[in-house]
């Protein structure tokens, strides 16, 4: 099947309108896409010169390309809605249900969706990026007691990108340590760690994807080796079962996916901003 060109077509930042494009996209096997996110498409103008460029390309494809939109003015979707392209807009299929149902009209209103948040709660979600940051790969022990999770695991398995999204996304003080030799030889959690273990949250991966990741980063070092990553994954669930800590595989789960078990898991109220 020939590749099918994506736009995410926004009147802000295009991060509402790539969510759900992906979102969808994810439920069809073998799908080879080229996405592009076209922000800021605020007036006639510029949904025109989107129209000619969506057109251009449809053009020189075999498809016509798909087109997933969160544009609340409504001259600039009825523009955006004659490209030739499966156009598919959030607004269009939601908000009149919406307006019905509650007996009001959307204030149609630009930016909402991402510039509605309160100065306490940006600040509160600063803080929690500045705690990750200070906090990552065991680099401080201060103030672990105000973590809200704490990650472990063997090097490279996902802890920090999970720890900054749990941050941004939620605002949640999350922190990460790495397990070394002498804790997997031991299966005991390291020092500072061991007053805070149910606040811990284990990751492991697959070995030979765990293998792949660090000879990227070491080439042909024992560190890298199988043998050593099948090893310190196999020590590490042993521990976690040990210390009755929850764990997770992340090898085939996407950031967001890990973050949502551990706040599950962990009892962590999501926090939207």
């Amino acid at each position: 099947m020939a590749q099918r060109m994506v736009f995410f077509v926004s009147d802000g930042t295009g991060i509402t309108a790539e969510t759900l494009g992906n979102t969808l996209l994810t439920q069809f096997d073998g799908l080879e896409t080229e996405k592009n996110t076209l922000p800021f498409i605020n007036s006639a103008e510029r949904a025109r010169s989107i129209v000619d460029y969506i057109n251009f390309v449809a053009s020189q494809s075999e498809y016509r390309p798909l087109v997933f939109s969160t544009t609340v003015n409504d001259e600039v979707r009825q523009i955006l809605r004659g490209a030739n392209a499966l156009f598919l807009d959030l607004f269009d299929h939601f908000v009149n249900i919406l307006e019905t149902e509650i007996g009001q009209s959307s204030t149609h209103a630009q930016g909402r969706a991402h510039g509605g948040a309160n100065t306490a709660r940006y600040n509160a979600r600063i803080a929690a990026m500045n705690y990750a940051m200070e906090h990552d790969d065991g680099a401080s022990t201060r103030d672990l007691s105000r973590a809200d999770v704490i990650l472990i695991a063997p090097s490279r398995c996902g802890k920090t990108p999970t720890c900054l999204y749990l941050a941004l996304q939620h605002g949640l003080f999350a922190t990460n340590f790495p397990l070394t030799e002498d804790d997997l030889e031991k299966l005991v959690l390291p020092k500072s760690l061991q007053e805070h273990a149910g606040r811990c949250f284990g990751l492991i991966a697959d070995p030979e994807r765990l293998h792949q990741v660090r000879t990227e980063r070491r080439p042909g070092s024992r560190y890298a080796s199988l043998a050593q990553c099948s090893y310190e994954l196999r020590q590490a669930e042993r521990l976690y079962q040990r210390q009755g800590i929850p764990y997770i595989d992340s090898t085939n789960m996407s950031v967001e996916e890990m973050a949502s078990v551990v706040m599950q898991e962990k009892g962590l109220r999501r926090q939207t901003f």
